[in-house]
């Protein structure tokens, strides 16, 4: 596909959503894909809710997520500025434009006028969108509302015919006219809407394909004819292709909002989640590699990646699904890659060990075994916590859970065995557990469980006998010993 130009836009507004996050992925793999460019373009027209610290967290999660850009903040090209906010200009220009040929007029009716007729066509079985009354205003009839102080808006003429479109997502789409009514695009102080600015920057930075959220398919029909307005005009070029993706769904079958906590991507961040392997998931919400295959990297889909494959379907997002696949991606990391991208959870604010108590060694050695059993990165500060902390942070729960009666009688012979054991080998170390629960008639889960507790400080972790070698013997056999003077006391 020959000079494809698509572009990912999102309002500096609060913390980024994964539906925005899935919308961006998609974009990016079919730039990608196809040898084109991604255009990223900030949408800040409204100053009451964008800001700057979103501006800055927008591109950085960008980057976090891996996502480059052709053009736009930061990079520049040949349709800068790439921030709304900076194109205002362009914006009264092509709305003067539009209003000297026709294809838009003042709109003086109040709000509370619109309302009066909305509610009477209502009433009347009528569709409830405008109704054309400031269509065809003679000069008296603007000069008198005029008169009267009012400012008016500037509206989109939509023409009287059905207009249709072929979605990539969804296929052919037909909208009848008395269902897309005549559409402002102008605010009486001046500022341009969405509706406007929207597309405009679209054929100015001569997008091709238009791949956004579903939620948006009822504006397509309005953008479609302000395009032939524009190409009219000799703005616009060409009518770009539109597909809309389906619909993130949460609890409740209801779709996925900012109100809804798994919704920012954030949270994905503070937990540890990988970028692949989050972006991994997102990318199964509307799509696929193969219909067995769940497990892939970026590249993969990448190279496979066509819109037009694109369920048009919602999709619901499964947290559980997520972390499982992420576990996946943690794996498949090289073992050097897993330990540097876990630096963060080893220090401060997130471990609650001293800086000076942290080993390097024994971090090393636990770390391949750590690595097999997390789904999240912020899962390891608890794992490894036991190594180096001076004392083992008791979980009461797992205590009340281990201890049981008899269990004394259990750690003082499995310190008897422990003592005696070669400590050079995990193994050697399971014999001697194994050999004290027999002692008691215990199987070896039953007989380890007070020994991981006395040493760990939790009933589940990592393998139990390649951790005490890794802490130690003295170390070991001490928390024993006081597992041993608590059960007495």
């Amino acid at each position: 596909m020959a000079n494809v130009r698509v572009r990912f836009c999102p309002s500096p507004t609060g913390n980024p959503h994964v539906g925005l996050v899935r919308t961006a992925l998609f974009n990016w793999a079919f730039a990608r894909h196809n040898e084109g460019t991604l255009v990223f373009r900030i949408e800040d027209t409204d100053a009451a809710r964008d800001s700057e610290e979103s501006y800055d967290q927008l591109l950085d999660s960008m980057r976090w997520l891996g996502f480059d850009w052709d053009e736009g903040p930061e990079i520049g090209g040949p349709h800068a500025p790439y921030r709304q906010s900076q194109r205002m200009d362009i914006y009264a220009y092509v709305a003067a434009k539009l209003l000297d040929a026709g294809h838009a007029y003042h709109c003086y009716c109040s709000t509370e006028e619109l309302d009066t007729r909305r509610d009477a066509a209502r009433a009347a079985g009528k569709p409830s969108g405008y109704d054309g009354h400031c269509r065809d205003l003679s000069a008296e009839q603007k000069a008198a509302y005029e008169a009267e102080g009012r400012e008016p808006i500037v509206r989109f003429r939509m023409p009287d015919e059905a207009i249709t479109f072929e979605d990539l997502v969804r296929g052919e789409i037909t909208y009848l006219p008395e269902n897309v009514p005549d559409y402002g695009i102008v605010r009486a102080n001046g500022a341009p809407l969405y509706t406007l600015v929207n597309p405009v920057d679209d054929a100015l930075m001569e997008i091709t394909h238009v791949l956004r959220g579903e939620d948006l398919l009822s504006s397509t029909p309005r953008q479609v004819a302000l395009y032939k307005a524009l190409i009219e005009l000799g703005i616009a070029k060409e009518t770009p292709a539109f597909g809309h993706l389906p619909y993130v769904m949460g609890e409740g079958n209801k779709k996925l909002s900012k109100r809804d906590p798994e919704s920012s991507l954030n949270l994905y961040r503070e937990r540890g989640f990988l970028p692949e392997g989050l972006l991994n998931y997102l990318s199964l919400l509307g799509w696929s590699l193969a219909a067995d295959r769940d497990i892939f990297s970026i590249d993969e889909m990448v190279a496979a990646f066509d819109v037009t494959d694109v369920n048009p379907n919602p999709a619901r997002f499964d947290l559980k699904k997520c972390e499982a696949i992420n576990a996946d991606h943690i794996r498949m990391l090289d073992v050097k890659d897993f330990t540097e991208r876990c630096a963060p959870w080893l220090r401060a604010p997130f471990a609650p060990w001293a800086p000076e108590d942290f080993d390097e060694a024994k971090w090393q050695a636990i770390a391949p075994h750590a690595q097999s059993r997390m789904k999240v990165l912020s899962e390891i500060t608890d794992n490894v916590d036991f190594l180096f902390l001076p004392e083992p942070a008791v979980d009461e729960a797992s205590w009340a859970k281990a201890m049981k009666e008899g269990s004394d009688a259990l750690l003082r012979t499995a310190r008897e065995k422990l003592e005696a054991a070669d400590w050079s080998s995990p193994e050697s170390l399971k014999e001697a557990v194994l050999a004290a629960g027999e002692e008691h008639g215990l199987k070896l889960g039953k007989a380890q469980a007070p020994v991981r507790v006395a040493v760990t400080g939790r009933t589940v972790g990592l393998p139990l006998f390649e951790s005490l070698e890794i802490l130690g013997k003295e170390t070991t056999l001490a928390r024993v010993d006081a597992a041993l003077e608590r059960l007495a006391a």
